[in-house]
């Protein structure tokens, strides 16, 4: 009986705090299918008396909004995918070739993680602009893909660390080079967390404002969570389509994150298996 209502109050606290984070984005989802009038005559919760898209379309159309999506994706999906190859090659040669000065390359991955954006502002500006790629969004993939594998080479470094020596071993003893030893059985067996690693990133890298604001300032090299920003201070966006540019904004990240739920829920389990 104890254990039964254990696992009955531990349930109702979680389907309480299942509320309490869902309740934002639902109150969101509520005003962006409500029109102004019902908006200014029953406030923000009530409920409207048929669905109104004007305020999603409005602000698509207004934003060219279907190209802020193409800048995202571009640039999330190019930086998940770099920013994992370069963890693990550093992380093999950290965690696996054992280098020398292997511990003060490990505080230096840890002290790039801890900088805020703000210190890396400007030396980041002067460098773009010497060499030509500010206002681009090579520039933004770059210093994205520098910022999260000193993060991914910090994690895959322990992970590689406590690698199995017998499979190594048995590589080499196949003829396999540090080369091949490393795509044919490092990555395999280590795909789990770079599958996290690669949720991460993406979802990390395509909710970043501050540097792309910076670095992108031509309209159509702009990302969502900019173009919302850019936004959110114009005198012609009323409640109800400020309430569709936040949904807009947060759907494309949520429909990534339903889609590699199962990877990343098998990733941490993996991990948490080992």
């Amino acid at each position: 009986m104890n254990a039964r209502l254990s696992r009955s109050a531990v349930l109702a606290v979680l389907t309480l705090l299942v509320i309490v984070v869902l309740s934002p984005f639902a109150l969101v989802a509520l005003n962006a299918v409500k029109s102004p009038a019902e908006y200014a005559s029953g406030g923000p919760l009530s409920l409207p008396d048929s669905l109104y898209f004007k305020g999603l379309a409005d602000f698509w159309i207004r934003v060219d909004f279907g190209e802020k999506l193409f800048n995202s994706f571009l640039i999330s999906a190019s930086v998940a995918v770099l920013a994992v190859i370069v963890s693990i090659l550093n992380a093999y040669a950290l965690g696996i070739g054992r280098v020398r000065g292997r511990g003060a390359f490990l505080v230096f991955f840890l002290l790039a993680n801890l900088l805020p954006q703000e210190a890396l502002v400007y030396p980041l500006y002067y460098l773009s602009k010497e060499v030509g790629l500010y206002n681009t969004q090579l520039a933004v993939i770059i210093i994205f893909t520098a910022i999260q594998s000193a993060f991914g080479t910090y994690l895959l470094s322990s992970v590689y660390t406590a690698f199995p020596r017998e499979m190594l071993e048995a590589a080499a003893i196949d003829g396999a080079g540090k080369w091949r030893t490393l795509w044919r059985v490092v990555v395999p067996i280590s795909w789990p967390s770079l599958s996290v690693l690669f949720t991460f990133f993406f979802i990390w890298t395509w909710n970043e404002f501050f540097l792309p604001l910076i670095f992108l300032i031509s309209n159509d090299k702009q990302t969502v969570p900019v173009a919302l920003g850019v936004l959110q201070g114009d005198r012609m966006m009323d409640a109800t389509t400020t309430s569709a540019s936040a949904l807009l904004g947060i759907v494309p990240a949520i429909i990534f994150f339903l889609i590699f739920q199962r990877t990343l829920t098998r990733g941490v389990m993996a991990g948490a298996i080992k």
